[in-house]
């Protein structure tokens, strides 16, 4: 004999004939704001991160344009001796 399927609870039922109710709704209050905690601090965490990253990049240029020798920024200088004769 075969076994009788478990029908879905009345619930489940309830909440797809609602399709209104959100996933705030359904959550606890606690567990909500935990998990905006959450979202908050992650995001903070990322625009640090980015922060720390465009810092470092800046730093990077600001030494290498302090190593460059005298021939480098001769070279990228624009100016033309001719035009100053």
């Amino acid at each position: 004999m075969a076994k009788k399927k478990q029908k879905p609870s009345t619930t489940i039922k309830k909440i797809e004939k609602d399709e209104k109710l959100s996933l705030g709704d359904l959550l606890n209050q606690d567990v909500l704001s935990k998990l905006k905690d959450t979202q908050k601090q992650l995001k903070a965490e990322e625009l640090r991160k980015q922060e720390e990253e465009l810092q470092r990049q800046r730093e990077e240029r600001r030494q290498k344009e302090k190593n460059k020798t005298f021939e480098e920024l001769l070279n990228e200088s624009e100016l033309k001796w001719s035009d100053y004769k």
